[in-house]
């Protein structure tokens, strides 16, 4: 029943959303990410109320004064449940447009990553009477169960339906929690994505984090290390920026760590040996500015290809011990460029390369229909490629086409529950005609270190039975006296 409520529930808020994108397209706003980030302001401001109204209740039952009060006395008119109540559409939009805005750039102090990425936000509802719709309907939405909160947030960014300009295309929440559970954050960790976007790897980590490690919020030191510096993000869209910071409040990190910046370029150079664990999915096209790109990347990888300067720029990032997971176009595995190849030896000589997970070409459409893989590799600088151990995803729980609607098929849990026993005996020895199975590293060397699962992958054919020449002249005599009864009947009949 549990589970009925909540499909119903989820339908509702999906309903809710398209009502309120609908209304926007025929307000005028019809840009996608503009779209997304007005409604995300608003659903922020909601947030924000919600949070004081949290503090307001703590504060009458323990009798001590408001902690971390978002509102003074001065801007209780800035709330959303007294703005949503307004009659007047114009009193509202004057509200929101004069007031909560600039409240909303000025959140945080002028420090804050979040001060930082709010400066250039602008209020574009464009009509008292759209913003008045708006905030009815999302009003209807309860916002008070953090799952509903992030599958709302998490639709919401589904709607972005083409690539961003830079290559950019929005990673499937449920490859996303693969590639978490395969990594298993701890509190202890220091994670970055370097090509955030809208921070889905980041969110993601923290559900993780907050799900397995509860003993975080019990120690006041994981708790801090929780808030500040256990989650990064780098990205050089700007409004990507904004809505990824506003995703990682609204899942409930307050201080959201995440900065503008070209990863690629010499900026990126500060960022060498400082995580333990990257999560991305970076541009695998667009632009590339070579002669602002990062000399120390362009000496571990002399090319423009982003996707081979993403995954140098992963190998520097890592500290010693530190790992990865990260999504890689096809090509990344068997390109036959000097680049490529360099890149491909050092995961598997001079790094450890744990796993190459192929998926299928339909998982990122309607964005795109590139053939990717999932590697994961640990920093060493000195080896330890034993085995590599390949696993073949042929579905992901949903359909392969544009429309993308449930199935049920769906190899994700079992990839996850394989790379977790990858390095015991039953997994170590599986056939090759296998979805998983290990390549000796002095095999992959020997391919010139071709990482595409087909290179290894055997296929295994059903074996024609052969029969004794005996047998096929009884069956044929078998045959023929049959033939002769029926020819027999059949004259009988005619007679």
């Amino acid at each position: 029943m549990a589970g009925k409520m909540k499909r119903m529930l989820d339908s509702a808020v999906r309903n809710t959303i398209d009502r309120v994108w609908d209304a926007f397209w025929s307000g005028g706003i019809s840009n996608p990410l503009e779209v997304i980030e007005q409604i995300t302001y608003l659903l922020f401001m909601r947030r924000l109320d919600m949070n004081q109204q949290r503090a307001e209740n703590k504060a009458r039952r323990t009798g001590k004064p408001i902690e971390h009060a978002v509102f003074d006395d001065t801007q209780q008119d800035l709330r959303w449940s007294r703005f949503s109540q307004l009659t007047d559409t114009q009193a509202m939009y004057d509200t929101v447009a004069d007031r909560v805005f600039p409240f909303l750039r000025a959140l945080g102090g002028e420090e804050s990553s979040y001060a930082e990425q709010m400066k250039d936000a602008r209020f574009t509802i464009p009509t008292p009477m759209l913003l008045a719709k708006t905030v009815d309907m999302l009003s209807d939405i309860d916002m008070t169960n953090s799952d509903v909160n992030g599958d709302l947030y998490e639709y919401l960014l589904s709607k972005i339906a083409s690539s961003g300009v830079n290559g950019q295309f929005r990673t499937p929440r449920h490859i996303i929690d693969a590639m978490v559970s395969m990594m298993a954050p701890t509190p202890e960790d220091t994670i970055c994505d370097p090509a955030c976007g809208t921070c889905g790897f980041l969110v993601a980590s923290a559900e993780y984090v907050r799900e397995h490690h509860p003993e975080t919020f019990s120690d006041p030191r994981l708790r801090a290390r929780y808030a500040t510096d256990l989650f990064h993000g780098y990205d050089f869209d700007r409004t990507m920026l904004r809505i990824g910071s506003m995703n990682l409040m609204l899942h409930g990190i307050d201080d959201p760590n995440v900065h503008y910046k070209d990863s690629l370029s010499e900026a990126g150079d500060e960022d060498a040996g400082r995580y333990s664990l990257v999560l991305a999915n970076p541009p695998f096209s667009g632009s590339l500015d070579y002669e602002a790109t990062s000399a120390k990347l362009l000496r571990r990888a002399k090319t423009k290809k982003t996707e081979l300067l993403f995954l140098a720029h992963f190998l520097d990032m890592l500290e010693i011990g530190g790992r990865a997971a990260v999504i890689v176009p096809e090509g990344v595995l068997f390109g036959s460029t000097t680049a490529h190849k360099k890149l491909r030896r050092a995961l598997v000589e001079e790094q450890k390369l744990d796993a190459v997970v192929k998926l299928p070409a339909g998982v990122f459409k309607p964005y795109a229909g590139v053939s990717t893989a999932i590697l994961a590799f640990t920093k060493t600088d000195g080896g330890g490629t034993d085995n590599v151990w390949f696993y073949d995803v042929r579905a992901d729980g949903y359909s392969l086409d544009d429309k993308r609607t449930p199935v049920e098929a769906n190899d994700l849990p079992d990839m996850v529950a394989r790379w977790a026993r990858r390095g015991e005996e039953p997994e170590r020895s599986r056939a090759r005609t296998e979805q998983s199975f290990c390549v000796p590293k002095k095999e992959v060397a020997e391919q010139d270190y071709d990482l595409s699962l087909n290179r290894y992958k055997e296929i295994e054919y059903e074996e024609e039975t052969h029969r004794a020449p005996a047998e096929i002249l009884d069956e044929m005599a078998s045959l023929d006296a049959a033939i002769a009864a029926d020819v027999a009947a059949l004259r009988e009949m005619l007679a």
